[in-house]
C-alpha cells in the first residue's frame, strides 16, 4: 500500500467566518497603515528607482567574489550590488562580473573620477579586471521606472478584473481584485516600515504573487460556483465554509511545496535574489489568508443571488405537429 503524506486530515469542519468582523477590521487596519507608512515614511529605493552607476567587467580569472563585495562595502558607496552574469556565448576564460553602486550626496550617479577610482580600487583584487562599460542611471529616468512599475501592477490588477468579471459573478471579481490589492499593499507596506531595499526585484515578486495569489483564489471560485448548483438551498455561509474546506488539502500543499523551495532559495540564493525570495515568501503567505478572508468575506458580505426566473408555461405551441399529444 502506498504511502500518503496528509498535512490535513481528510475532512475538515472549521468555520472560516467565525469572528469574520475582527478578520476583516485586521485586514482594513493592516491595508490603512501599509498604506500611511508607504504615504509618510517612503521606501528605500534601489538604485533602479533612485539612480545610481552600473560597471561592467571581465577577467580570465575567476571573480573572487567575496573579496570584491569586502573592498565595495569598505568605500563611501550607498546601494552596493554585486553579481555574476552567466551566459552560453561566453568563451571559457570569460567571466563577467556586473557592479551597481550610488553616491550617498544627493546626485546618485558616481562623477568620471570616482568610476575610474573605483575600477583601479577593484583592480587591486584583480589585475586581469577590464571594464566595459560604465553607465549612470539619473534620478529622472528612476522616477519615470517608478511610474512605469505602478502601472504594470495596476493594469495587471484591472486585467485580472476583467477576465474574472466575465469567467465568475461580479462579486467574485471584486471580492478576487480586493484579495490582490491587499497582497500587494501589505508586501509594499512592509518593505516600507521596515526600510527594506525596494527596487525592480521587489515590484517583479508582487506581480508573481498577484499571479499566485490569483490562481489559489480562481479554483476556490470554480468550486464555489459547483457547489451553488450542487446545493441549491445552503446557505451562502455554510456552502463557502464547505468549500474552503473541500479545497483546504490542496491549498495547504500547494502553499507548503511552494515555501519549501522559497526557503531553500532564501538560504542558499545569496543576496542578488534575497529581496525577491523574501517578497514571495510573504506574499504566499499573505495569499492564502487573503484568498480565504479577504475574497470569499468578500463574496459572503455582497451575497449571491441564485434564483433563476422560471419559464413560464404558455401552452402547447400551436405550430408544433406533436403538440396535440399527451393533451
Amino acid at each position: 500500500m502506498a504511502f500518503r503524506l496528509k498535512l490535513v486530515p481528510t475532512v475538515t469542519r472549521i468555520d472560516f467566518f467565525r469572528g469574520w468582523q475582527f478578520i476583516a477590521a485586521f485586514s482594513i487596519v493592516l491595508t490603512l497603515v501599509s498604506l500611511g507608512s508607504a504615504l509618510v515614511q517612503g521606501f528605500n529605493f534601489g538604485i533602479d528607482f533612485r539612480g545610481g552607476t552600473s560597471i561592467r567587467a571581465e577577467s580570465v580569472n575567476p571573480p573572487d567574489l567575496p573579496a570584491l563585495r569586502a573592498l565595495l562595502e569598505g568605500r563611501d558607496l550607498s546601494d552596493v550590488a554585486l553579481t555574476e552574469v552567466f551566459d552560453p556565448s561566453f568563451r571559457p576564460d570569460q567571466h563577467v562580473v556586473q557592479i551597481r553602486a550610488s553616491n550617498k550626496g544627493e546626485e546618485p550617479g558616481l562623477s568620471p573620477e570616482e568610476v575610474t577610482a573605483l575600477q583601479l580600487a577593484l583592480q587591486t583584487v584583480d589585475p586581469d579586471l577590464t571594464f566595459t562599460s560604465a553607465e549612470s542611471v539619473s534620478g529622472k529616468v528612476s522616477g519615470e521606472l517608478v511610474w512605469t512599475a505602478f502601472l504594470s501592477m495596476v493594469a495587471a490588477s484591472a486585467g485580472i478584473l476583467l477576465y474574472l468579471w466575465m469567467r465568475f459573478e461580479w462579486q467574485f471579481a471584486v471580492g478576487a481584485v480586493l484579495s490582490l490589492v491587499h497582497d500587494a499593499v501589505v508586501i509594499v507596506g512592509i518593505w516600507s516600515v521596515f526600510g527594506l531595499k525596494f527596487d525592480l526585484t521587489t515590484v517583479a515578486a508582487v506581480l508573481t504573487i498577484i499571479g499566485y495569489s490569483v490562481n489559489d483564489t480562481v479554483v476556490i471560485f470554480d468550486r464555489v460556483r459547483e457547489n451553488l448548483m450542487k446545493f441549491k438551498q445552503m446557505p451562502l455561509r455554510e456552502l463557502l465554509n464547505l468549500t474552503i474546506n473541500e479545497t483546504l488539502s490542496r491549498t495547504v500543499m500547494t502553499t507548503t511545496t511552494t515555501l519549501l523551495a522559497l526557503l531553500a532559495l532564501l538560504a542558499f540564493g545569496g543576496d542578488v535574489i534575497r529581496g525577491f525570495v523574501l517578497a514571495m515568501i510573504i506574499g504566499v503567505v499573505f495569499g492564502v489568508y487573503s484568498t480565504v478572508y479577504v475574497a470569499t468575506l468578500t463574496v459572503y458580505l455582497l451575497g449571491i443571488t441564485r434564483d433563476r426566473p422560471e419559464k413560464k408555461d404558455r401552452g402547447p405551441n400551436p405550430h408544433d405537429p406533436y403538440a396535440h399529444v399527451g393533451h
